[in-house]
């Protein structure tokens, strides 16, 4: 009975790591600002005739 208990707090505890890293994760990408979307390179519009 005790490797049993053992093993079922071991997946219990791996379990709640695994959810608390899960959630470490997504607070993480959601505390980074987000990045301007500026074109690195801009075309000037040619005249209308000439």
């Amino acid at each position: 009975m005790s490797r049993l208990l053992a093993a079922a707090l071991t997946v219990a505890l791996a379990a709640a790591l695994a959810v608390g890293a899960a959630l470490g994760v997504v607070a993480l990408l959601e505390a980074t600002p987000d990045q301007p979307n500026n074109p690195l390179i801009t075309y000037e519009q040619a005249g209308q005739g000439s």
